[in-house]
């Protein structure tokens, strides 16, 4: 573990602990209102809609069944993180009203990465909660043109999204905080140059877990990028999988909640334990060998180079 790791995970445990001591019991009857949700297809489109779900303490899922979104909340206000499509954006309010909170109590958005499919709803929610939008550079940028550039690997392969007004720039390490909640950004690019991590705690009476939204870590691309040939973008990537593996990390929230499994694990009758201090490991250590493993696939379809001697002029 290099120094500047060991001093993020000293930071963050500390936070941890100080948020443990102080936060609130979680809302029994509001957990024990929460609608039984219908099972999900088995190969979901982004907008299939699906009921909340009690993540942990003041920790809600209000994604669809294939796209995350996450609600951290607070007697201050609260914190959403991604906003799915534009299409599925109400279904998002729908979700939050339905466990008995307020859209417009949404005091800050954020999100994983600039694709559609994660901030696709992010101008809908920001006009309809007044919430600030809040990205590291280049995903700022990206969220007011409405657009990513040459710099996403996916860039020829993904629409266009609705701009958004207004995004207050953070940068690597930021702590966002509304009343008792503190939502840390961790500098993740890899599967985009925007690409964003985000920890938090949440406690229920004295029994503190770590939280950790951490953002996809496979290399997809479109049919001209290469990883290989961007050396910088490979070495951040590599970065990114160490900090999200070094991360203090009980339970693991993705993007895509089958990443993660996480709508499974949200499921007592699935058997699989919601809380697992090794996951953050193991999903980094997947996004090492998927990215070693694209990296091995453009090196064999690179062609060789020819020898033959150019023919002469007359």
């Amino acid at each position: 573990m290099g120094f500047r790791t060991g001093l993020l995970v000293a930071s963050l445990t500390s936070s941890l602990l100080a948020a443990c001591a102080s936060a609130p019991h979680a809302d029994k009857a509001r957990v024990a209102n929460v609608a039984a949700p219908v099972p999900c297809s088995t190969d979901p489109s982004w907008d299939e809609p699906t009921a909340p779900r009690h993540i942990y303490a003041n920790t809600w899922y209000v994604g669809t069944c294939a796209i995350s979104a996450i609600l951290i909340t607070s007697d201050a206000g609260h914190i959403l993180i991604d906003g799915v499509t534009d299409q599925a954006a109400p279904q998002i309010e729908a979700n939050i009203r339905a466990l008995g909170f307020e859209p417009k109590d949404v005091r800050y958005i954020v999100s994983s990465h600039e694709h559609i499919d994660h901030v696709g709803g992010i101008a809908r929610l920001q006009r309809d909660t007044a919430a600030r939008v809040a990205a590291r550079e280049p995903a700022a940028s990206a969220l007011e043109r409405g657009h990513s550039d040459r710099g996403d690997p996916q860039f020829l392969s993904v629409a266009k999204f609705p701009p958004v007004a207004s995004v207050q720039r953070i940068v690597d390490g930021d702590t966002l905080r509304v009343g008792p909640l503190a939502l840390t950004a961790h500098a993740t690019p890899g599967h985009t140059v925007g690409g964003t991590s985000w920890t938090w705690s949440s406690c229920d009476g004295a029994i503190c877990r770590a939280m950790v939204y951490a953002d996809s870590v496979t290399p997809f691309s479109d049919k001209v990028y290469r990883y290989s040939d961007n050396a910088g973008m490979v070495a951040a990537f590599r970065d990114s999988l160490t900090t999200i593996a070094a991360l203090p990390c009980e339970i693991l929230l993705t993007p895509h909640p089958s990443a993660s499994r996480l709508l499974e694990r949200l499921d007592p009758a699935s058997g699989i334990a919601l809380v697992d201090t090794g996951a953050c490991r193991a999903y980094a250590a997947t996004g090492t060998e998927k990215l070693e493993a694209r990296l091995s696939k453009e090196r064999a379809e690179r062609p060789a180079p020819s020898h033959k001697a150019p023919a002469r002029g007359d």
